[in-house]
């Protein structure tokens, strides 16, 4: 072979492995699943259609999918509001479990009550696994508000007995009644488990539940971090060994509920989706 032939073919075999690499990247990505709060639906152009647009034009190649609750948009928005939030988490993993294109695991991203019920997903099925969880907005600690879905994570500091007796969702994945050490290995399962709390948030109260925080227990004013609650000091989630292991993230942005820019969402989540 002469010098100018071996040259070409040294130069098309570096483009060929250049797109090689590229399409294995392409194929590498790790899928995310989003799941949208109260009154949204898997499809709406202005919310989540437009966020699973935004991470395909940033990710490329990445598999999306944005959770339907229902066999349309309609049921979707509608169970948003009334369908047992334990029922909502069962449909989602059979979801999860029968789609072929995230056997390999998957990011997972909530949307206000979203969150917390992807939460309830890594804790109560961890196949397939989820890599990093981002609540954006979630109520992991519950929210004073007791309305339709909302009733199944409110929680009232001014009768804490009463609200872990009658809790029918959030108590028990908080495990406020007993430890479930399946529930505690399967969280700390998760790589990053990123919370964003909006710290102009008009909608939760308080809105330290978007870190895990509450109100202390008894009353209604003094506010109690994560690292100040029980659920920490007693580690019956495994947080505090997550925490001490890097796995927590904490982000805050100064907005109203999920009032965020595409800037704000590259700089601060997408390095947890690539």
């Amino acid at each position: 072979m002469g010098l100018l032939a071996a040259l070409r073919l040294i130069a098309v075999s570096g483009c060929l492995l250049l797109l090689c690499g590229s399409s294995w990247g392409i194929n590498a990505s790790v899928p995310l699943v989003i799941w949208h709060g109260m009154g949204d639906s898997c499809c709406n152009p202005l919310s989540m259609g437009a966020i699973k647009k935004m991470v395909e034009e940033e990710v490329l190649g990445i598999y999306v999918l944005s959770l339907m609750i229902g066999k349309s948009v309609v049921q979707d928005t509608e169970n948003s509001f009334f369908m047992d939030v334990n029922e909502q988490v069962s449909f989602v993993c059979d979801q999860l479990a029968q789609d072929p294109k995230l056997k390999g695991g998957y990011n997972a991203m909530g949307f206000s009550q979203g969150s917390q019920f992807l939460r309830a997903v890594v804790q109560r099925c961890p196949d397939p696994p989820i890599k990093n969880l981002i609540s954006v907005g979630g109520q992991h600690q519950g929210n004073m508000t007791d309305v339709l879905v909302q009733a199944q994570y409110w929680h009232d500091p001014l009768n804490d007995d009463l609200y872990k007796k009658h809790s029918l969702f959030l108590a028990d994945i908080n495990q406020e009644r007993v430890v479930n050490e399946t529930y505690k290995k399967n969280l700390m399962s998760l790589n990053k488990s990123v919370m964003v709390k909006f710290l102009q948030d008009t909608m939760v109260d308080p809105v330290d539940s978007e870190w895990f925080g509450f109100y202390k227990p008894g009353q209604a004013k003094e506010l109690e971090t994560l690292q100040e609650s029980a659920i920490y000091t007693e580690d019956r989630l495994g947080l505090a060994e997550m925490d001490s292991a890097g796995k927590l993230v904490f982000l805050a942005t100064d907005g109203d509920h999920l009032q965020f820019t595409r800037e704000w969402f590259n700089d601060n989540l997408l390095p947890y989706l690539r």
